[in-house]
């Protein structure tokens, strides 16, 4: 009768596992199955078979053929960066607005925000759906000269700028440097052979992509959060029954202190001579230019479309005025 008992227990609790819905997710980490991303999402992947979900994982060390092969529909899923998964939602997509997230506290308010059932809605747009969120680390500007710690010392410099990314784009022109377009693939290698003069990055590229040659000795970080990196887990809408798309997100949030312990390790690891502290009295001035560029691609310019969606940029506006009242843009006539 006992030995009954246990072999009903073993096969309900086998029965989940027995039942998993296979999802292909196309899995980007510029390390490849060796990088600490692409751990982090075999972790997430085991959780989500606890509740019927069993992930298959394909590696890639280039984005633009991971988002290509999704979008081919060679994967049910996709994890890829906020600035790659803004065609499918613009309103997760616009997380990484410049400027608009300065603390990882602020991060962790949105993101556990995020998380709840009453945002689901809006994690669904254009027939796709956001699975979940996590943190790489702030994105910073890596120098090679540490005199570069001001806006106007950029004019003229050569940056390392995504293509694809407008928003940097925009930024670039807007302080008057130069545009030097590239990818994830290659960006790291202009810099460390002098072809740009400036690149941004998380802390992990320091070490993983070698931007320490880059910096040399004359170089720096400028110790500055320009965005927040988020990779995002994105799936055809069909794919997961809204139940187990919420689970997915909620599993992804409870992986948050994980995420911010790596964040934080890899930035501890630079040494500290290597940062360039930005004085007090600049910062302000510094979010007010990054504020007012948010507010123009919000709104399009020249009648181009919208590049980051209204309604993130007023959630990120009340987290940063929730943490820091006494702001100037919290009185704002034009407050996002």
């Amino acid at each position: 009768m006992i030995r009954k008992s246990l072999n009903a227990l073993t096969l309900a609790a086998m029965a989940p596992l027995a039942s998993a819905q296979s999802v292909s997710v196309c899995v980007f980490d510029v390390i490849g199955a060796n990088g600490d991303l692409y751990n982090m999402i075999k972790d997430y992947a085991l959780e989500m078979k606890a509740h019927g979900v069993d992930l298959q994982l394909k590696p890639y060390t280039d984005e633009g053929v991971a988002i290509g092969d999704f979008n081919a529909g060679q994967c049910d899923a996709v994890a890829a960066t906020d600035i790659r998964v803004r065609p499918y939602n613009q309103f997760t997509g616009s997380i990484g607005a410049v400027g608009a997230l300065p603390t990882y506290d602020d991060l962790k308010t949105l993101l556990a925000t995020l998380a709840q059932p009453k945002a689901a809605p809006l994690m669904k747009e254009n027939g796709y759906e956001v699975l979940g969120i996590l943190p790489v680390g702030a994105g910073y500007l890596f120098v090679n000269d540490r005199s570069i710690d001001t806006a106007g010392e950029l004019a003229g410099k050569r940056i390392a700028t995504l293509d694809y990314q407008e928003d940097a784009i925009h930024m670039v022109n807007f302080v008057k440097a130069t545009v030097v377009p590239s990818d994830i693939t290659n960006f790291a290698g202009k810099f460390n052979n002098g072809s740009v003069d400036t690149a941004y990055a998380p802390a992990f590229a320091y070490e993983a992509l070698e931007l320490y040659k880059g910096l040399g000795e004359t170089g720096g970080i400028v110790d500055y959060p320009l965005a927040q990196v988020t990779v995002q887990i994105v799936a055809r809408d069909a794919v997961l029954e809204d139940d187990k798309a919420q689970k997915a997100r909620e599993v992804a949030w409870g992986m948050f202190p994980q995420a911010m312990n790596l964040v934080s390790g890899q930035e501890e690891a630079i040494p500290d001579q290597k940062w360039v502290r930005i004085p007090a009295k600049d910062v302000e001035g510094y979010q007010e230019m990054f504020r007012q560029n948010r507010l123009e691609m919000r709104d399009g310019l020249n009648g181009a479309p919208s590049v980051y969606h209204p309604k993130m940029l007023g959630l990120l506006s009340k987290i940063r005025c929730a943490s820091n009242p006494s702001a100037s843009e919290c009185t704002a006539a034009n407050r996002e």
